[in-house]
């Protein structure tokens, strides 16, 4: 299986299965009292609880090179980051809205190339660094009436660079030595090893995302796929003008590559592509639906054989399959811890099916279940 982090606040998870976690009152009781006055309580002041499941395989490769992170509560994300000072006024609570932090989950899929090392690297740090921008640089910065998704790129640009300058020595890490802890400058591997970066940040108001190469996330709403990524492709029309513009060349040598070496526009790490090369992500902000069902989170393994159509179809099915056909626990209006055995076999359904296809590169898929559900009364 791909090397994963499963993170929460009581401690690792031992499996790759799902995750629920009991969510604080966001503001206090006053809070819950001004949503109430209001008659309906806004997004802002209600739970999320993450339910996910995920699969990996190396499939008929030689090595696994794929990692993977699911890190409940990761963080406190700014209320100021997801809506404007004009929506939260317009909420009437008898308290400042703009100093709510909403609880927040973050799942990646990191795909490497030349070697692990990158993508482990990305999956134990890019949740710790972006969870440090979020407190501290994002934190002090005057928001204002900036635009949500700038104030995203600000964050998520911010923190790919200083992982991809750890990768690459530009910037300190730490490091054991001698079973001590010091700060070098000393990249994490080769200058041809890289990888991948799709991440995903869950709240109970929005979804946002974060891609960095061609890994892909989808969200399934009302049974139709939305697109939160693009792949970085050297044919795509931007990148491939991008690339030029700084010298480089698109090759196409089995297929469209950087310098015809690499099948991908940007990345963490691949020092040696560099200035070609870019670890910017690409960020789509969307707030959350009624209808919105799950959220598919997979390395090309998946894509290279699978639409988005196919994918969002095959995961929702299982999902409602799972329920229909099982009793479980289900998460209570108070959010209470829980295991998603339902997206897990979403999760192991699709990657299934992509050896089937014959996929023949590492496949990680992540499967969020985004559908709150009441509880089954029990099979008759």
């Amino acid at each position: 299986m791909a090397a994963a982090v499963f993170a929460g606040d009581g401690g690792a998870e031992r499996r790759a299965a799902g995750c629920a976690e009991r969510m604080p009152d966001l503001s206090g009781g006053a809070s819950r009292g001004a949503g109430a006055a209001c008659g309906k309580r806004s997004v802002y002041l209600m739970e999320c609880v993450p339910l996910w499941g995920c699969a990996a395989t190396r499939g008929r490769d030689a090595e696994m090179e794929d990692a993977c992170a699911a890190v409940p509560r990761f963080a406190d994300v700014p209320v100021r980051m997801l809506a404007g000072r004009r929506e939260l006024d317009g909420l009437g609570l008898d308290f400042d809205a703009a100093a709510l932090r909403l609880p927040a989950h973050l799942f990646g899929v990191y795909d490497g190339h030349g070697g692990s090392e990158v993508a482990n690297y990305c999956q134990d740090r890019i949740h710790v660094v972006l969870r440090e921008v979020l407190r501290t640089e994002m934190g002090l910065r005057d928001l204002g009436e900036v635009d949500v998704k700038v104030q995203w790129e600000n964050a998520f640009g911010d923190c790919f660079q200083r992982v991809d300058d750890e990768v690459s020595g530009k910037a300190s890490r730490l490091t054991l030595t001698n079973g001590a802890g010091e700060f070098q400058f000393e990249p994490v591997a080769a200058d041809n090893i890289g990888s991948t970066a799709t991440v995903a940040v869950v709240c109970s108001s929005h979804v946002i995302t974060a891609n960095c190469g061609d890994s892909r996330v989808v969200l399934c709403r009302g049974k139709e796929p939305i697109a939160m990524s693009i792949d970085h492709k050297p044919d795509r029309k931007d990148e491939r003008a991008r690339i030029e513009a700084a010298g480089g060349k698109v090759i196409d040598w089995n297929g469209y590559r950087v310098s015809g070496i690499l099948a991908m526009s940007r990345s963490i790490g691949d020092r040696y592509l560099k200035p070609f090369l870019i670890p910017e992500p690409e960020i789509t902000v969307v707030p959350r639906a009624k209808d919105d069902d799950c959220l598919i989170l997979a390395s090309d393994g998946l894509w290279d054989v699978m639409s988005n159509e196919e994918a969002c179809k095959v995961a929702r099915r299982q999902i409602l399959m799972w329920y229909k056909n099982n009793d479980a626990p289900h998460p209570s209006e108070y959010g209470e811890s829980t295991m998603n055995p339902a997206a897990q076999a979403a999760a192991d359904c699709l990657v299934r099916i992509a050896l089937t296809k014959g996929s023949e590169d590492n496949i990680t898929v992540i499967v969020i279940d985004l559908k709150p559900r009441k509880k089954l009364k029990g099979k008759s």
